[in-house]
Parts: structure tokens; sequence; C-alpha cells
């Protein structure tokens, strides 16, 4: 993999930069659902994000391993479990602009230090996973999660939950339906990285989900170039 390529600059939306100086900024609170966005102190957040990486911070060790379950879904869109201490030289490789975690529970005080000090936004959509019979991933926050991986000023971007299995596989296999990929292949992807646990309800959720109400909210012009989005983008505003 190279690191090193650079994408072209990408202008802050204004936004974004009204947003400085929130460490943490909370939108939902629920047992099955949780949504928050801790944005970096003003000193580093997104000053040159395609810059050479930082210098380590002290009393992390540099290394170069990756998190269980790494790979690249798409140009500057990756996956993975949860990072721990010995994956923070790693990341710093991937030059991120944005994480997108699953998880339910609060972000480790240790990884939050890591963010902050590397100027890496995290945008937390907390679910409980597909889990019968009492648990589901709503789809209003896997719209939610999908707008953000469609706007190209978050990228690059990891996307994980603890395993990089089931939550992380739903919210891949969505992306690959805007990618318009066949149901197999989404299948088949997902399955590489659940198993031996594959969840039938995951699969069914992804075969069900409806991408209509993502092309109704991202924003075209900060579209990721990625010919396969094109296609429906194009065919949504024709209809």
């Amino acid at each position: 993999m190279d690191t090193d390529k650079t994408p072209p600059p990408i202008e802050e939306d204004y936004a974004a930069v009204e947003r400085r100086g929130q460490p943490f900024v909370s939108l939902e609170d629920s047992p099955q659902v949780s949504i928050s966005v801790m944005t970096p102190p003003p000193p580093v957040l997104l000053a040159e994000p395609f810059s050479k990486p930082s210098e380590p911070l002290e009393g992390f060790p540099e290394d170069i391993t990756p998190p269980e379950n790494f790979a690249m879904v798409c140009p500057y869109i990756y996956r993975s479990g949860m990072p721990k201490k010995r994956h923070f030289g790693f990341l710093r490789r991937l030059r991120l602009r944005s994480i997108l975690t699953l998880i339910l529970e609060e972000y480790p005080v240790q990884s939050q230090k890591f963010l902050e000090h590397e100027g890496i936004r995290l945008f937390q959509f907390g679910v409980a996973g597909n889990k019968e019979p009492f648990a589901d991933i709503p789809e209003n926050i896997m719209t939610e999660a999908l707008c953000v991986l469609m706007d190209r000023r978050n990228h690059p971007i990891l996307i994980h939950c603890n395993k990089g299995k089931h939550r992380t596989g739903c919210l891949v296999g969505c992306l690959r339906k805007l990618q318009e990929w066949s149901n197999t292949s989404i299948f088949d992807e997902y399955r590489r990285y659940s198993a031996p646990k594959s969840r039938p309800m995951d699969q069914q959720f992804i075969e069900l989900f409806d991408v209509r109400p993502v092309l109704d909210q991202i924003d075209p012009e900060n579209v990721p170039d990625w010919p396969t989005t094109l296609y429906p983008l194009q065919g949504h505003a024709e209809q």
C-alpha cells in the first residue's frame, strides 16, 4: 500500500470551522443508539491534513502493526477492529482526517488523546448490532454514517467497531450498495470479514437497506471521486 500518495487538497467547510473548540458534542443518547462528534482542539484540527505525519506522542511507541481486520475499502476509506495503543504508529502513516466508530461505549481516553494529538476528528454512531431477538441497527443511523463516508472532506477515514466484523460489515455493505455492487459480491465480502460467525440478520439488513435517503442528503459537490458512485447519483437526479 502506498501511504505516501496524496489526494488533491480539499477545502474545509465553514460549519466545521465554527465547530472548532468544542471537544465533545453529544447529539443523541439511547441504550441502543448514540451519536456524537469529537472535534480536536484548534491548533491541529485539519490544519494540514495531508502533510507529513506529526512527531510521535510521548509514551506511544512507534510501530507499524495494523489493527485487527484492517483493510482498504476504497480510496481513502479503511476498515478495522478497535485500534489499540500498539496500532497508533500504523494509524499515523494513514494520515487520517477522521475516524468513524460504531461502538456504543465511551471512546477510550488513551485513544482520544491520540486523536487530539494527531488532529483526527471522531464520529461516533454507537449501535448495538443485529442480535436476535432484541436489537437491530436503526436505518437512520446507518444513513447518517454513510453521509459522513460520502463526504470527501472527511477523508482519509477509518471505520471500526470492536472486532471490525458485524457492525463494520453492515456499514461497508450498505456503502457497496451505493457503489452498485451485486448482493452476491456484497455478501461474499461481508462473510470474509465476519467469519466464522456471520449473522443472517446483517445480510438481510444490507439487502433491504434503502439508499435513497442517503442520496437525498449527501452533497454532490463533495462526493468522492469514485466512478461507481456517479451513476446512482445521476439516476437519482433524473427521477
